[in-house]
């Protein structure tokens, strides 16, 4: 029944042996009767335990849900998700989440694949939004006919740079229009330290020791890393790793211990030779990614190395020293996969040859050796004699 208390309309009937008095917050009947009626019927669809239909939201609103739900274990994992999800979004604007079919999965595979993105990295995406369709049941349709396959990934854990090609990709870098990009790469080919990690240091983790203006030594200690393996392990500097940052450090006078030693800036050119200065700077933030600097000085090299190519350089330039052994290896580079110490076990396989064949000499070279071994073999006693000997 409806009743009227003041100017609002109240609804009141009974469902189960129990009274349901409420406010139908309305002075419009029509709406009472209305909000009764959907009342009354909640309770029956939950008494019967008839899951109630959800609205489907906005992708964009489903993707910053899930986003909520999702408790990651590392710092690295919550800005991939992150990432993700906002790349997503921009993707699918405000498109409903239950309006994607799978052309749009192959579209943006497509869209991902011009945009130069590895497959690992497409991969990731689609992984993302994998999991958020789930939450509606939406992905097992998209999949059923086969239309949607993950890209292959590259498994090669990358390969050294050469000398000679260092020398070509350093002349590149200091002809980029990117002043971070010098710095950058020698601390990336001399300490090993990856992207995240070179992006995420701070003032406070470089240990150096200045005199009239340069820096005669340091070293560095990763204070955030990936695993646990990388996180804490400290890394000498080497005498161009601490000439350029002797060069870079006194950009920033402002600079304090909690500054980041590679801060958020944007590049802009002055004078009549356009030099490039940096401008809006932020200390508090790590720079972003450094990605177009890299490729457009690998275009000028003519050379196609990856970014992580650096961090393999440094790893196998110590596995080909035998007199490196691999706790030092691991202290020094943190966490090394198992494939990829797969491939350091040949290059380390071959630096112990090398080893040994320095205790030849030349006497012991082709056929010297040879005779040398007939002629120890002829001086040896007989085994009978050996036997006498032996016996007395």
């Amino acid at each position: 029944m409806l009743y009227k208390r003041g100017d609002v309309w109240w609804f009141k009937f009974r469902f189960q042996g129990q009274a349901i008095r409420e406010s139908a917050k309305t002075n419009s009947k029509t709406l009472a009767r209305e909000a009764e009626r959907v009342r009354r019927r909640d309770l029956e669809t939950a008494v019967n335990r008839i899951p109630k239909r959800e609205r489907m939201p906005l992708f964009s609103l489903a993707a910053e849900q899930w986003l909520a739900t999702k408790t990651p274990r590392s710092i690295y994992t919550a800005l991939h998700y992150r990432q993700y999800v906002d790349s997503l979004s921009d993707f699918f604007g405000r498109r409903l989440v239950c309006d994607i079919t799978s052309d749009d999965l192959a579209r943006l595979q497509c869209h991902r694949e011009k945009e130069g993105k590895s497959g690992r990295t497409s991969n990731a995406e689609l992984g993302v939004l994998r999991q958020i369709l789930k939450r509606y049941r939406l992905w097992i349709g998209l999949t059923e006919d086969g239309s949607v396959n993950f890209k292959r990934e590259r498994h090669d854990v990358g390969r050294s740079v050469s000398r000679g090609d260092e020398a070509k990709l350093i002349e590149a870098i200091r002809q980029s229009r990117s002043p971070a990009l010098l710095p950058l790469f020698v601390m990336a080919i001399d300490t090993g330290l990856r992207a995240s990690e070179l992006r995420h240091l701070r003032r406070q983790d470089l240990h150096l020791t200045w005199a009239d203006g340069f820096i005669e030594s340091g070293s560095v200690v990763v204070s955030r890393s990936k695993t646990e393996g990388g996180t804490g392990r400290m890394v000498p500097l080497t005498r161009r790793a601490c000439a350029v940052l002797s060069l870079w450090l006194p950009r920033f006078p402002d600079a304090g211990p909690d500054s980041y030693a590679f801060p958020q800036h944007y590049v802009g050119f002055t004078g009549n030779k356009r030099k490039p200065a940096l401008y809006d700077l932020d200390l508090t933030k790590p720079m972003g990614e450094w990605k177009s600097a890299w490729n457009a000085a690998r275009a000028a090299s003519k050379l196609n190395y990856r970014w992580h190519d650096a961090r393999h350089t440094f790893i196998s330039r110590l596995a080909e020293n035998p007199n490196v052994s691999e706790q030092t290896i691991t202290a020094l580079a943190g966490h090394v996969s198992k494939r990829m110490l797969e491939r350091y076990s040949h290059i380390r396989a071959q630096a112990k040859r090398d080893a040994i064949a320095t205790l030849e000499t030349v006497n012991f070279q082709g056929a010297g050796a040879q005779n040398w071994a007939q002629s120890a073999e002829s001086e040896a006693p007989a085994p009978a004699d050996i036997s006498e000997k032996s016996m007395n």
